[in-house]
């Protein structure tokens, strides 16, 4: 199967700069800190534009910054129009979009549309107003004396409805409940009320208005729920919170409130709010659809720029799986005329170079513990390079997690005293959560907290041996993941392999795959054993230890390995 420019639909947005993007992910708690209390701010990434920069990154993407008593870390959102203080200032996000286009980098931020936090200004007002008025219209209320409305459970554990009446004290508010699908201090917005859309309106227009170039738009299928409320058909096997060990793997939302088909009106109007400022500003959406087809939906024109490719995410170490996810993916995509994204790692899953050093079957979707078995270390940061230059080679935008640049693992060892994700807590202690990636970046070999800050103070622990992966350690090694991240991105950019296709090279071992885009040939090794390929070439980059460079007759690639090769 070949994908080759011109895409099946033609759109007016061919030359956008997102469609061939590599956009790297910042979670600003974790990045780096400015004032030493602990936490990452925005002080601290304008500290290190020099460092994405250097990288070759098109832009960046920052989770939530906004006021927040931080109970899901930031996507309880207290206020939609500020930075919370522990961030920073709005000076100090200006600061920081103006030193990311000092070096062309473009700035996209979290937009959190299905749920604010419960000490919102919109939801405090519903709760003092009571039953029946106009307050609670903004929000999903329901009246049922005989227990939850439904059987809809939080993706965080347990129901998903809450009572009303402990909140408020009132007996009138006997018998009521609010709906959220996360946490219970993330009450869920009702998108039907004029007042919910009319704000996130004015949200697109106050950060577009402030230089931001794209928005990333959490449980982007979540928004608009079945009308009705009606039971949800997989009742409490939807709940999160499966034994510890259980490797299950994250499927597909679906369901009465999920991919519901009134959230692409909400997109088409948006698409229309920031036409009208910029029409080349970024819309991606988080969404856990399947089939890819579905997804498309997503990003026909007049919605969505993009969505995040979880299908690559899920993808297993098997080289039919893997094509099988490139195909039907770019597929689905082009029958729109939109381009495909591929992601490895986000603040959400474990990190790619700790998933691939489980055997197949066996990788860890709900967090690691000191007590689970643990990867090998040394394998999963192969596969993980491998995977990531593979990637690379492909046609579309690349999102990258902070911190895969430096190969970080996931810290499996946690103390379980010391983790604060929701899922944790809300599952009973069952769900490990996502503490494991988020922790503080080491900016240096050693020192206070390896160099996140300069007191030591970090809000999730940093693992022994963290400063070995210092972008300062990294820089004087040409065999490190760092200079191969660098040589990769330059050379993708060079070559323009964002804006090519996808051509199969076919006669290859089973577990060996390989394409043309354009000039390149990508390929990888993900068998045990080394393969020799008969190509001519020139090594462009390299995901294994040694030099490139150099015309060959054969290339010789190793086990669970890959290349680009100039033909």
């Amino acid at each position: 199967m070949t994908f080759l420019a011109p895409l099946v639909t033609v759109r007016t947005d061919q030359d956008a700069w997102w469609r061939d993007a590599v956009i790297y992910q910042i979670y600003p708690r974790s990045f780096a800190d400015s004032d030493g209390d602990g936490l990452g701010d925005l002080p601290g990434v304008t500290s290190h534009m020099d460092h994405l920069a250097a990288l070759g990154v098109d832009a960046i993407w920052l989770s939530p910054f906004y006021p927040s008593p931080q109970v899901d870390a930031g996507y309880d959102v207290a206020d939609y129009f500020g930075v919370a203080p522990e961030y920073g200032t709005l000076d100090d996000f200006d600061d920081m979009v103006a030193a990311a286009s000092a070096v062309g980098i473009r700035v996209v931020i979290d937009l959190v549309p299905n749920h604010s936090s419960d000490q919102h200004a919109w939801f405090r007002a519903a709760l003092q107003a009571g039953p029946g008025s106009p307050e609670r219209e903004r929000y999903i209320f329901r009246h049922n004396p005989d227990g939850p409305p439904n059987n809809w459970g939080s993706l965080f554990g347990g129901p998903a409805w809450s009572r009303v009446e402990p909140l408020t004290g009132r007996r009138e508010d006997r018998g009521w409940w609010y709906l959220h699908l996360f946490a219970a201090e993330q009450p869920d917005f009702n998108w039907d009320h004029p007042d919910v859309r009319g704000m996130f309106r004015e949200f697109l227009r106050f950060w577009a208005g402030r230089g931001v170039d794209g928005f990333r738009v959490d449980v982007a299928h979540g928004l608009v729920k079945a009308p009705g409320l009606p039971d949800d058909a997989l009742g409490e096997d939807r709940w999160r919170g499966a034994p510890v060990g259980d490797e299950r793997p994250k499927t597909a939302d679906n369901g009465p409130m999920f991919d519901q088909p009134g959230v692409h009106d909400i997109y088409r109007d948006w698409r229309s709010v920031l036409s009208g400022i910029r029409p080349d500003i970024l819309l991606v959406a988080e969404a856990w659809v399947d089939p890819p087809e579905q997804m498309a939906k997503y990003v026909r024109e007049d919605e969505m720029s993009q969505a995040f490719n979880f299908n690559h995410l899920k993808s297993p170490w098997r080289a039919a799986d893997l094509r099988r996810v490139i195909d039907t993916s770019m597929a689905a995509n082009a029958a729109v005329g939109a381009p495909t994204t591929w992601v490895l790692s986000n603040h959400d899953v474990v990190r790619h170079a700790t998933r691939f050093g489980f055997p197949p079957g066996r990788e860890p979707d709900d967090g690691i513990g000191a007590e689970d078995p643990q990867p090998d270390i040394a394998l999963g940061l192969r596969k993980a390079r491998a995977a990531t230059l593979f990637a690379l080679g492909l046609p579309g935008s690349m999102y990258m997690f902070q911190g895969e640049e430096l190969g970080l693992p996931e810290h499996t060892t946690m103390e379980d005293a010391c983790r604060q994700d929701p899922a944790w807590l809300r599952t009973g202690k069952r769900t490990r959560g996502r503490d494991g990636c988020r922790v503080p970046l080491p900016w240096a070999a050693d020192g206070p907290a390896c160099g996140f800050n300069a007191t030591g103070r970090t809000w999730l622990p940093q693992p022994e041996g963290w400063g070995a992966y210092a972008p300062a350690v990294q820089a004087a090694d040409p065999d490190s993941t760092l200079a191969m991240y660098r040589r990769a991105i330059a050379a993708r950019r060079e070559w323009q392999l964002g804006r090519g296709g996808v051509e199969w090279v076919a006669g290859l071992p089973e577990q060996v795959l390989a394409f043309r885009n354009g000039e390149v040939i990508v390929a990888i090794n993900m068998g045990d054993e080394e393969v020799r390929l008969p190509r001519a070439g020139t090594v462009l980059v390299q995901s294994w230890d040694g030099q490139t460079g150099g015309r060959l007759d054969a290339i010789t690639v190793p086990a669970n390995a890959a290349l680009w090769l100039a033909a």
